[in-house]
């Protein structure tokens, strides 16, 4: 388990209340990306590599999701 207690959460920039986004990431833990809901951030967080999470963002950027 990534202990969270040093995260520095940031809000997406496209994440937005209008939008019905509330996503927070934190990159700054050693060798992974942090997701988690702004709003429920009690829920827990999804942890994921550096390198997943920036397939993923490739993926986004390539129009893979229906978004």
């Amino acid at each position: 388990m990534t202990d969270l207690s040093r995260a520095i959460w940031r809000k997406a920039s496209r994440s937005t209340s209008g939008n019905g986004g509330c996503v927070e990431i934190a990159v700054n833990l050693p060798d992974v990306t942090a997701i988690r809901d702004s709003e429920t951030p009690e829920a827990g967080a999804h942890v994921v590599t550096r390198e997943a999470f920036a397939a993923f963002l490739a993926d986004i950027k390539a129009g893979r999701y229906d978004i």
